[in-house]
């Protein structure tokens, strides 16, 4: 029941500070011991409600890692039992070793536990089910290129991003060019992953796997992608082709972009700001937030100016996508007229 584990913690408290309030720790009152045993209750509880949100993997990542660090250290102390170092330096070096290394193996086990593939471990922990298509690798392009950072804060991109050693590399690459606009792409580039890293809803992992056989950054991508049963994240158009030649899932940001586009129907109305003069006689050119370039008859004396037109044409190329209108007053009646229906329904 709901009431059930608040009161398991109050109990909790309430047995360590009565404990404390008993042995008297550090030769302390029996008042003062009494508030320390309620503060490391109150720790406990804390440390406890922390464990809850962490996943299972995580966890026996964590206690894999500092097991192994603990071990280590106390290789290390034993070792440095046989030097002439001083009994209480000795002891300092040896107790601030076990914590170290305790501490570092905790951390790493818990950061590289979410890349455990407990399936394997047989029906033992058939409870901790995790989605087929967990891990989503990227790419650097689809890194540098940035709309992945704002496509992971709308919470529309979850599970955990990979990002290769070997990618990293090719983008310190890069970002370390004589070029200047490469440096600059590479500096932005790394600027979005330091970004999405500080991100809550979103777990970018780096990952040493690489390939030495391959040489090309993109097989290197498909062969780590069926290592761990992920999606590529890109926006590369050759990268995408031949990872589905492959069967491998891709999500491609280009595609998502495109599929978001306003849908526009010939005879709408639209508002639109017309920037300058068209090609063609008494046309102004507008664009819409996306970039798609709209061309407007009649327009050429509304440069600069916010205007309504009624949409004549759509049309769809390989370069993206172009709208065709025109403006006359006919357009700015019905544009009032429908302003008019909308305020009147409100």
């Amino acid at each position: 029941m709901s009431w059930e584990m608040p009161a398991v913690r109050v109990l909790l408290i309430v047995g360590v500070a009565a404990a404390a309030y008993h042995l008297n720790p550090f030769h302390l009152s029996s008042f003062v011991s009494a508030l320390v045993g309620v503060v490391v209750g109150l720790i406990f509880v804390l440390f406890e409600t922390r464990l809850e949100r962490a996943s299972l993997k995580r966890l026996i990542g964590a206690a894999f890692g500092s097991t192994l660090g603990i071990l280590g250290a106390l290789m290390i102390g034993h070792l440095l039992n046989n030097t002439s170092i001083e009994k209480g330096t000795l002891s300092f070096v040896q107790v601030s070793i076990l914590l170290l290394m305790g501490y570092v193996g905790l951390v790493l086990g818990a950061n590289k536990g979410e890349l455990l593939n407990l399936a394997a471990l047989g029906g033992l922990f058939s409870g901790e089910r995790q989605p087929k298509k967990h891990f989503k690798i990227l790419d650097t392009s689809v890194i540098i290129e940035g709309r992945i950072a704002d496509v992971c804060e709308t919470g529309f991109l979850d599970g955990t991003l990979i990002v290769p050693q070997f990618v990293l590399r090719e983008l310190q690459l890069v970002a370390d060019s004589s070029d200047s606009l490469k440096r600059n792409r590479g500096r932005r580039g790394l600027d979005i992953l330091q970004r999405m890293q500080k991100m809550g809803g979103v777990q970018v992992q780096i990952v040493e796997d690489d390939f030495p056989n391959l040489r090309d950054v993109d097989m290197k991508l498909i062969e780590l992608a069926k290592k761990y049963d992920a999606k590529i994240v890109t926006n590369d158009f050759n990268l995408n082709k031949v990872a589905q030649l492959q069967s491998l899932p891709v999500l491609n940001i280009n595609e998502l972009a495109n599929a978001l586009k306003p849908i526009v129907l010939p005879g709408e109305i639209m508002r639109v700001f017309i920037l300058k003069e068209g090609k063609e006689y008494n046309q102004g050119v507008a664009y819409l937030d996306d970039g798609t370039m709209v061309v407007v008859d009649n327009a050429k004396k509304m440069i600069s100016k916010t205007i309504d037109i009624a949409v004549t044409s759509v049309l769809q190329t390989t370069a993206g996508k172009m709208i065709f209108g025109k403006y006359d007053d006919r357009v700015r009646v019905e544009a009032d007229r429908e302003k008019k229906e909308i305020s009147a329904g409100l």
